[in-house]
């Protein structure tokens, strides 16, 4: 026999091994694994699908909505879609996750051996969809490939198929990961974070309010004719809007009434001074927070990236940064009174006379998410001198005892991409899109839990008719305030179909008052300061309508600096795919 020299080809990517004697040529060593051979016992199948969790959107500065009308942040993430600067050319996909899924279900299909493997075959359902529905909130409809390819296979070479084709698909692979995944009570020790039964339902829902709002409010002008420009909109069917809706509520109920999960809420603990929503986004080991919980007490995360402090840090200075994610002047007015009502109709709303006045009496994910690490909601005395660009801080994210217990690129809080609070406004938002009215019994069970851990009055529809309300409004309130900064701002904008208007007004920070409101600004000294040095901004002040009227603010990012545009609800089709494939027809206005 000759020496060989042996590969491991494993989900399409060719490893070279040392080369192996010839008195071992007859024996089947471990490392010598082909695909003939490998996937032959559920464990083969489980370690592959364990390299599908590297697609899980993780911590990465680029998820926490810059460059949306919430952020007042003058840096480089968000900014190609916050800006219209959106360049043909300067995108792209991959499809390699989507191709390593194909691979495992076709060994599947292959599969007489003992033992199940359902659970793997869901996740590569799972992950497929995963993959393809980040592909269609990007670019729209996208080629749809459900087969092991080879480099000849015409399938490379052919059109796009519409959005809604690509919707089917997602929808039809997380039906087969729902019925095939287990539920998250038995994925215990070592299994714990991968995806569960209800993460698959729980996504399903995202993907169906996603597109029922979509279809409804965009429409199909981004669709092209599919013939000289875009993807077409073949598999169109208006009866599907209330469809998806109608589905969305029903996966929501079933992960609220079976799931077993529940809003992680402390605040009654008096060590934890009413910090949940801080704490629970840098949880980790019991030193995370000075009440001792640690990230098994965590059973509001449902769909979430995995890292731990010895196995898998983030790698990423998230304090630092977190601490220079300014919030915008819009962000901070959305947030309710304790009254439950928005600034601009509380009698409870302070103004802006003093630094910390607009502050007294507001919702506590205002006070957790923007000054939680320096100052108890309480008593939120505020250093305007270090305050950054907007005149507002951020402290979602930033860990408890930085520098001392964790210092950057340390921090190894889990991710989380769905948990309870969005299934409980997805349930809201879905429900009142369906019918056009929510009952006070339904919004108790869903957005008004939120209300109860951020310390503020009920919604109700009788608090919505006395104020002159919009409930559609308010629900949208609630989930921009809920999920700031975790990557969701955008495609709302997009679905609701005011991309355009949200994101071309400039970004402002603090009221600077002027003649008619005078200001009494003070720093941490107590003496008198101004909101922010002339010279440090550059575009200066605008007036622009507050809950107390039209007032002079910080602008941080001009109005002139924006030119989004109808086109920007989907991105360019990658040039160097069309260069490839010239049956790929690019998206309208590009």
């Amino acid at each position: 026999m000759k020496k060989i020299l042996n590969y491991i080809v494993l989900g399409g990517f060719l490893l070279s091994a040392p080369g192996c004697q010839s008195d071992f040529i007859d024996l089947n060593p471990p490392a010598q694994f082909t695909d003939a051979v490998y996937f032959k016992q559920p464990s083969d199948f489980k370690n592959y699908a364990t390299s599908f969790y590297d697609q899980l959107q993780g911590w990465d500065f680029g998820n926490m909505d810059n460059g949306s009308d919430l952020s007042a942040n003058a840096n480089g993430n968000g900014m190609s879609l916050g800006h219209g600067t959106i360049a043909v050319g300067s995108t792209g996909w991959d499809y390699s996750g989507i191709r390593s899924c194909n691979i495992l279900l076709e060994k599947a299909a292959e599969y007489s051996g003992e033992g199940s493997i359902d659970q793997y075959v869901g996740e590569a359902h799972f992950f497929r969809a995963y993959t393809y529905f980040d592909l269609l909130k990007t670019f729209g409809g996208v080629p749809l490939v459900t087969t092991v390819l080879d480099t000849d296979s015409p399938e490379l070479f052919g059109p796009r198929n519409s959005r809604y084709e690509v919707v089917a698909q997602i929808l039809a692979d997380l039906d087969e990961a729902i019925s095939k995944l287990p539920k998250e009570q038995n994925l215990t020790g070592s299994d714990k974070g991968r995806i569960s039964k209800w993460a698959a339902m729980a996504f399903k829902a995202q993907v169906e309010l996603y597109e029922a709002t979509w279809e409804k409010y965009v429409g199909q002008g981004p669709d092209g004719d599919g013939t000289s420009v875009g993807a077409g909109t073949a598999g169109y069917d208006p009866a599907n809007v209330n469809k998806y809706l109608s589905d969305a509520v029903a996966m929501c109920e079933e992960v609220m009434n079976n799931g077993g999960y529940e809003l992680w809420n402390q605040n009654s603990d008096p060590s934890m001074e009413k910090l949940s929503h801080w704490y629970l986004f840098n949880l980790e080991d019991p030193g995370s927070n000075p009440g001792g919980y640690d990230k098994s007490t965590n059973k509001e995360f449902i769909l979430y990236n995995v890292y731990d402090y010895t196995l898998k840090q983030s790698r990423k200075n998230i304090s630092w940064t977190s601490w220079q994610l300014y919030p915008s002047r819009k962000f901070v007015d959305m947030a309710v009174c304790k009254d439950g009502l928005p600034p601009s109709k509380s009698p409870l709303f302070q103004g802006y006379h003093t630094a910390d006045a607009e502050f007294e009496d507001r919702d506590l994910r205002l006070l957790n998410y923007l000054y939680a690490s320096t100052s108890a909601p309480e008593s939120v005395t505020l250093d305007y001198g270090g305050l950054g660009f907007s005149g507002y801080g951020n402290s979602k994210y930033a860990v408890y005892g930085f520098g001392s217990r964790r210092k950057d690129n340390t921090e190894s809080a889990n991710w989380p991409i769905i948990r309870l609070a969005e299934v409980y406004l997805t349930y809201a938002e879905a429900l009142y899109e369906l019918n056009g009215s929510i009952t006070d019994g339904q919004l108790d069970v869903s957005i008004n839990k939120l209300r109860d851990r951020a310390d503020v009055a009920h919604l109700t529809n009788s608090l919505v008719a006395a104020n002159g309300l919009d409930m559609l409004e308010e629900i949208r309130r609630e989930r921009a305030v809920e999920l700031y900064r975790e990557g969701k701002r955008f495609d709302d904008l997009k679905r609701w179909g005011i991309l355009e208007e949200s994101l071309n007004p400039s970004r402002l920070g603090k009221v600077v008052g002027g003649a008619s409101y005078p200001t009494d600004f003070k720093d941490a000294s107590g003496n008198p300061t101004a909101a922010y040095v002339d010279n440090s901004y550059v575009w200066g002040e605008e007036a622009v309508e507050t809950p107390e009227g039209v007032l002079n603010c910080v602008v941080v990012d001009s109005h002139l600096n924006h030119t989004v545009e109808n086109k920007h609800y989907l991105f360019p089709i990658p040039l160097s795919q069309i260069i490839l494939n010239e049956n790929l027809l690019q998206n309208p206005g590009y």
